[in-house]
């Protein structure tokens, strides 16, 4: 922080505990790939390139479970491109496993106790390939960026400022600017960082594959309608395109986004298209100031509680909890609440929240007690709030909170 966060880059050559690791990874990407089918559109949030040609259908160049590996993977698809270059890049690829995100949130957490948690999440990018270099070519964004190695090794080249004077924002043809460029080499376990406003391009070091995880922090060129967004939809993962999240509030990408025919007599249909009835439910409820207030505070408590990297993985099938149970809490996963506008209190862990008919203090008593090194009996637990229905609730809440990963049971 004090000598290079926002000022210059700077290579780590390792890095202890790893914020990532290939097996995780490759889970991930495979999950963050999912289509369905070979003939399948490639998912808004993945781009593939061979030879700097994007492909629009999967057609077996993607990363699949059968797999099992990077080095497979990489074997499969320098048979089926017949050795072209090519590049995955998988946006926001932390959702889609939940002990990678857990790992990552936990390497960063330090960072954030000193610079502050961002202020609309962290991102989260797979480069994966052997592209000589980046598809989007010589940029700047609006990130500070850390960059893992996973596998192979990656050049990175530096611009403190813009190399050309083109009214361009991006470049792919910037041999002649090789000169002025700063670059630093990472081989696998090590960490390079560079803050937002140093343009940068990405190229493979070998002609092997190359892996590296990028983790993005917004520094630079925030929008308040990035928080509009957060207000009026939720962020789903398989519809991250990088930078946005208004395809969510405009629902699915099939939804018609043109009006209805006109009617008889030339008068338009009375029904809006269904994705702007979507964006306009919301804005009603963004007009009710109980429904925002609301929002705000589930807002807030997921934010508190994902630790920076956002959406969050899924939550799992909540399971019936028996008085002989025994739970044991997260240190990492803390369990954070605030009073429901309308009763009852609003509880969240990781990034999800839920509600319960039980009073703030009813939800400290329950939800304190197993964070302790000791697991402890869910009969014990239930004790901090009034028999009966009160019970079954807590009972509820505890399922609920164990479903979010905040408590684990013990053997």
């Amino acid at each position: 922080m004090e000598r290079y966060w926002d000022r210059r880059p700077v290579l780590f050559r390792s890095v202890a505990p790893v914020p990532f690791t290939a097996p995780e990874v490759f889970r991930a990407a495979v999950r963050g790939c999912a289509t369905g089918t070979a003939d399948a559109p490639v998912p808004p949030n993945v781009q593939f390139t061979v030879d700097t040609v994007q492909r629009d259908k999967a057609q077996g160049v993607l990363p699949v479970g059968g797999d099992g590996a990077f080095d497979a993977y990489d074997a499969r698809l320098a048979a089926r491109l017949d050795d072209r270059r090519y590049a995955l890049v998988v946006n926001g690829f932390h959702a889609f496993d939940a002990a990678l995100w857990s790992r990552e949130r936990a390497f960063f957490a330090p960072l954030w106790q000193t610079a502050g948690l961002p202020l609309t999440g962290a991102i989260t990018t797979l480069f994966h390939g052997t592209y000589e270099h980046s598809p989007v070519g010589v940029h700047k964004d609006r990130f500070a960026t850390f960059l893992f190695g996973l596998r192979g090794r990656k050049r990175m080249r530096f611009w403190p400022r813009r190399p050309w004077d083109e009214p361009v924002s991006t470049k792919t043809d910037y041999a002649r600017h090789l000169a002025a460029s700063v670059p630093a080499e990472v081989g696998p376990g090590e960490l390079l960082y560079w803050p937002a406003d140093y343009y940068h391009v990405g190229e493979s070091a070998t002609a092997a594959p190359a892996t590296s995880v990028n983790v993005g922090i917004p520094r630079d060129e925030h929008h308040t309608g990035y928080e509009l967004e957060d207000l009026l939809a939720d962020l789903d993962p398989a519809r991250l395109a990088g930078c946005g999240g208004l395809d969510t509030l405009l629902g699915t990408t099939d939804a018609p986004l043109t009006a209805p025919g006109p009617a008889t007599g030339g008068v338009l249909a009375p029904t809006l298209p269904e994705a702007l009835t979507t964006a306009a439910r919301a804005l009603y409820d963004f007009a009710d100031p109980v429904a925002m207030r609301r929002r705000v505070a589930v807002l807030s408590l997921r934010r508190w509680t994902a630790g920076g990297f956002e959406p969050v993985p899924p939550a799992t099938a909540p399971r019936a909890l028996s008085d002989a149970d025994r739970l044991r809490g997260d240190p990492q996963a803390p369990v954070l609440w605030a009073p429901d506008p309308d009763s009852g209190t609003l509880c969240a862990a990781n990034g999800h929240e839920t509600r319960t008919p039980l009073a703030p203090d009813e939800v400290r008593r329950l939800t304190r007690a197993p964070s302790g090194p000791d697991p402890v009996a869910v009969g014990a637990l239930l004790k901090a709030v009034a028999p009966g229905a009160q019970r079954d609730e807590g009972r509820a809440l505890l399922e609920r909170l164990e479903s979010f990963r905040a408590f684990h049971r013990a053997p």
